[in-house]
């Protein structure tokens, strides 16, 4: 049990109480709320009299009491096991996006912050800063067009765009599909997942959540069975292919309308890369500095594949599939590096896992997490813990600082782990109440969740991660940290709201400390030790009498570190074709142009230029064989003109990871340096100031291709 101070948190957690009729009525409630307040100064203040106190500082202050129901009440869509509460919690969100538009648009507020823009305040740099973001966000938003039908024309378009995003998201969650699979189509496929899907008359049911059709990509045998569930899964929700395509078209309208040439050039705007220009010139390069190395994979694995085939008295047809790469680059982990990822899961069971990830979080920043359980989480819920959880599987901690930051609060963290139907089938982290500044000058404290899909425990086994589910983990726990620790005024900033080619370079920094000797055995333990009938499952599984060693072994890091670039050129110029494939349909060369674009098309010729990976067409099925783009999340969720950032945030990440921590991971001086010049500061300063002020100079490419050995 946790010391009598650190089980009273001074801020109750968030409750998940609501109904769907509950749920609809607070979201009305809010909105007329907030409206009331932008009503209200509307009518008080002159342009004349317009200042930060009267009409920038209102409106923040409305908007930070709105985000601590708002993101609450449209995470229900993507955890809730009901499905009115999530038919709900998806109205509640369109209700909130209308209002979000409607407010964006109010020509008598421009003209009031105009006029605070103007009269150039003295003001602290994060005020100042949102009366920049403030007045910029209004000109995006149309104001600057004349009223009348072009004007009208813009909100209509944001209107559609928010009511396809939302169906979009919705139909992947929602779906529900799969494959009936015989057991020799399953041959070679780890029992343990085997015997976790449906089974009627002989089949098993295979659905398109990652813990089921990973391990079949990987372990297979059967090559018909991985390009049947391979192509399948690129058309699992082919409904999404015409919301797709007509947001792609309505962006590039909306971005026309508003004078830009594309939707890219006005979505980089305000970004660190500022123009496609700075986005293509970087991915081409990287383009010319991995094709050559991703053809040289693919050469080795193609060979890999000849030797398979033939040693089954087979001929080689020569060819190298997309649904070939996971089943050869795991079998060359295992013949060539002696590296096997079922083994190395053994010592990663998932909630020793997690444990040991707090742990480092605890002394590299400086943090105390508490786990919220039994008597102490009815007493903070006032009554029933259920309230103050969505699903009954769902952890939740109270985060503190050490004695060495002071001791106090610091938020709540949630862990929802495990697959359910209409759950978010990716790993993400949710923010679900910002941290601010209060009107009285004290703290409000954020709360944040982590979203995943790990296989589920057993009453045998405990859920066991492989190597990468480790380092996905450690990156969506490195966003929670970052939502946890933020220290800004207004809510506008907290956390994670950076400029998106910024947002994941914290995350993808702390994804080093995976591939750490010393924190890799720390992290481990082998789920045999655990309890006597995790031992008997492993004595059992193994044919072993001997136990294991406690924590991974030596050897094993080793190899497993021997592999951390294995097949990176193929790994990165998949990225590639994912950035590529944003930018190709968002920076057209004119709209008639891009009216001409069949995205499937392109999206997968895209992928057989730039990966080299054959897929159907090479078997006459044309370029249309799957809708890859359907199932495309990021590029609808907030990620479009934006998935660059994945490979550009990495040149900061590595900049920061070699210059400040490779010789000294756990150096918690360091880790708080970074806390408080990074991680707090959010997106209340430019992004580039906070890199300079944490590296001493500017970032660098340098880390970034070395670390792919590209230098």
């Amino acid at each position: 049990m946790a010391p009598s101070k650190l089980r009273q948190p001074p801020q109750a957690a968030p409750t998940f109480t609501a109904t769907p009729a509950s749920l609809i009525e607070d979201t009305k409630r809010i909105i007329d709320a907030n409206r009331k307040v932008t009503d209200s100064f509307v009518a008080d203040v002159k342009e004349a009299d317009a200042t930060f106190e009267n009409v920038v500082l209102p409106m923040a202050r409305a908007d930070n009491k709105m985000a601590l129901e708002s993101h609450i009440l449209s995470f229900y869509s993507s955890v809730s096991m009901d499905q009115p509460l999530r038919d709900a919690s998806t109205e509640a969100e369109k209700l909130m996006d209308d209002y979000a538009i409607e407010s964006s648009m109010r020509e008598d507020v421009y003209k009031l912050v105009h006029a605070v823009f103007k009269k150039e305040e003295k003001l602290d740099p994060e005020s100042r800063r949102l009366v920049e973001k403030e007045h910029k966000n209004f000109i995006r938003n149309g104001l600057n067009l004349p009223a009348g039908p072009k004007r009208d024309r813009f909100r209509e378009i944001k209107k559609r765009l928010s009511d396809l995003t939302i169906q979009f998201q919705r139909n992947l969650n929602e779906e529900k599909g799969g494959n009936w699979l015989t057991s020799e189509e399953l041959n070679g496929v780890p029992d343990d997942v085997v015997s976790n899907l449906k089974e009627e008359n002989g089949k098993r049911f295979l659905t398109f959540k990652y813990p089921d059709i990973f391990p079949v990509f990987k372990y297979a045998t059967n090559p018909a069975t991985r390009q049947k569930v391979f192509i399948s899964n690129e058309n699992k929700v082919n409904e999404n292919v015409p919301l797709f395509r007509e947001t792609i078209l309505l962006r590039d309208e909306a971005a026309r309308l508003l004078g830009y040439p594309d939707h890219a050039t006005f979505r980089l705007e305000d970004k660190m890369a500022k123009t496609p220009e700075t986005v293509t010139d970087f991915l081409s390069d990287l383009r010319s500095r991995l094709t050559e190395g991703g053809l040289d994979e693919i050469k080795v694995l193609k060979e890999m594949k000849k030797n398979d085939i033939e040693s089954g008295g087979k001929n080689f047809e020569d060819r190298y599939y997309l649904w070939d790469h996971r089943f050869y680059s795991r079998m060359m982990e295992e013949k060539d590096y002696s590296l096997d990822q079922k083994v190395i899961s053994e010592y990663f069971p998932l909630r020793n896992t997690i444990d040991g990830m707090l742990r480092i979080f605890e002394e590299l920043f400086g943090l105390v997490f508490v786990e919220v359980v039994g008597a102490d989480r009815d007493e903070l819920a006032g009554g029933r813990g259920s309230d103050i959880v969505w699903q009954q599987d769902v952890q939740l901690f109270s985060v503190w600082d050490d004695e060495g930051e002071g001791g106090g609060f610091v938020g709540y963290l949630y862990l929802d782990l495990f697959p359910r139907d209409g759950k978010y089938g990716h790993a993400a982290n949710f923010n679900l109440q910002p941290g601010f500044i209060k009107e009285d000058g004290s703290r409000r404290y954020p709360a944040t969740a982590l979203v995943c899909n790990f296989s589920k425990p057993t009453p045998k086994k405990p859920s066991l991660l492989r190597h990468d589910e480790v380092t996905t983990l450690f990156h969506e726990l490195g966003h929670g940290i970052h939502d946890l620790v933020g220290r800004c005024k207004y809510s506008r900033f907290h956390g994670t709201n950076t400029v998106g080619d910024f947002v994941e370079a914290p995350s993808q920094m702390l994804e080093n400390w995976c591939w750490t000797p010393s924190q890799l055995k720390s992290l481990s333990r082998h789920y045999s030790t655990l309890s006597d009938e995790y031992k008997k499952t492993y004595e059992a599984s193994s044919n072993s009498t001997s136990p294991p060693p406690r924590e991974i072994p030596d050897d094993l890091i080793e190899k497993l570190i021997k592999t951390k670039n294995l097949n990176g050129n193929l790994f990165n110029l998949r990225q590639l074709h994912f950035g590529i494939f944003d930018m190709t349909v968002h920076k057209p060369a004119s709209h008639e142009a891009l009216e001409e674009i069949k995205m499937s098309e392109t999206y997968n010729s895209l992928r057989k230029e730039i990966c080299s990976l054959e897929g159907p067409e090479v078997l006459g099925q044309g370029d249309a064989w799957g809708h890859g783009e359907a199932t495309f999340g990021h590029l609808m969720g907030g990620y479009d003109v934006g998935y660059y950032g994945y490979l550009s945030s990495q040149v900061y990440s590595t900049d920061m990871f070699y210059t400040i921590f490779k010789k000294d991971p756990m150096n918690g001086k360091e880790g708080r340096r970074y806390r408080h010049t990074v991680l707090e500061r959010g997106g209340s300063q430019d992004e580039m100031k906070t890199l300079v002020d944490f590296l001493g100079r500017e970032p660098t490419t340098d880390a970034f291709y070395e670390e792919l050995g590209l230098a």
